[in-house]
């Protein structure tokens, strides 16, 4: 059978023209056209991962292009028409087409072992903000922050930890958390990775061993209520967190949130009545006791992450310590 050409995912560039065949409503081998608006956009999914980097366009896609091709001006195919937003049903101008060298990848696995299996890490990230980096020694926002590393993952045995920033993952360059899972999910599971990271303000590199996503083990997370006997820092009031939460969320340790000082350094930065702080700076927080060395890593002026959980998952806060003492 004849067949279309593939273009080189690097030669896709956003604000190129692109056209796309399909068979929208039943109206057999019609065509559209539009530009590429976007590359790497990622899209949110019933399971919350995000291994597609989508091409979105302003192609006029409706229900029935589904599955067609997008070509550029070379006639070559860029990607598969897959989904849109829409309000009414239509196209509103915003569609999206899974890139070509994802369907290579796909058709790869098939023809080679009859199934699909995509890479796995197994850690969850965040976005690094300017706080964050200032936190972390970077240079700039970028990479993806390791917020929580699941036990005996792939990242866990490569000795990745929580706090660690990816920047670069088998010779691609992370600038933002959604490239990781792109970059992740297309490697074969049991391939060796050169993993480059910043930890505690240092570049290192390590070799991290990827997974196969069937491995993922989802963790049942909860929350509880809270009691007294509260401790200040930055703003934030903290108490013992209960046994009974710690161990329905599978920590060892941790000290509860229990109110947010108005305008202070905590509520600037967005923690929240309820978090369940497990480590502040480079120290990990597991009993209240715990915080009482804390204040000599409190430079004036400098910002310190905050290792959260909140409603079940782990998240990183930059917060900035004031430049005068109050």
């Amino acid at each position: 059978l004849p067949a279309l050409p593939l273009a080189d995912e690097k030669d896709v560039k956003v604000g190129q023209w692109v056209l796309a065949i399909g068979s929208p409503f039943s109206l057999d081998f019609s065509v559209t056209a539009g530009i590429v608006s976007a590359l790497g956009r990622s899209l949110p999914t019933e399971t919350g991962d995000n291994y597609v980097p989508f091409i979105q366009t302003d192609v006029a896609i409706n229900p029935g292009n589904s599955g067609g091709p997008l070509f550029n001006l070379g006639g070559e195919v860029i990607g598969v028409n897959s989904q849109i937003f829409t309000r009414s049903g239509g196209s509103i101008g915003l569609s999206f087409a899974i890139p070509a060298s994802v369907v290579s990848n796909v058709v790869a696995q098939i023809q080679e072992n009859g199934v699909v299996e995509r890479g796995w890490l197994g850690v969850s990230i965040q976005d690094v903000d300017r706080n964050l980096a200032d936190s972390f020694g970077l240079d700039r926002p970028r990479g993806a922050l390791i917020a929580q590393v699941g036990g005996d993952s792939p990242a866990e045995r490569g000795g990745l930890l929580s706090g660690d920033v990816i920047i670069q993952f088998d010779g691609k360059d992370i600038e933002t958390s959604a490239d990781l899972p792109h970059v992740v999910g297309l490697i074969a599971p049991g391939t060796l990775c050169p993993v480059v990271i910043v930890r505690e303000g240092a570049e290192t590199t390590l070799e991290v061993e990827v997974g196969g996503l069937a491995a993922a083990q989802v963790a049942r997370v909860g929350s509880a209520v809270v009691s007294d006997g509260t401790l200040a820092i930055l703003g934030m009031r903290m108490a013992p967190a209960e046994p009974e939460a710690l161990a329905e969320l599978g920590l060892s340790g941790g000290v509860r949130v229990v109110a947010i000082d108005s305008g202070s350094p905590a509520a600037d930065a967005g923690v929240r009545e309820g978090d369940i702080l497990t480590r502040l700076g480079s120290k990990p927080i597991g009993r209240m006791r715990d915080l009482e060395g804390v204040s000599e890593e409190l430079v004036p002026g400098a910002s310190i992450p905050a290792r959260l959980i909140r409603g079940g998952s782990p998240l990183f806060i930059g917060i900035r310590v004031p430049a005068t003492d109050d």
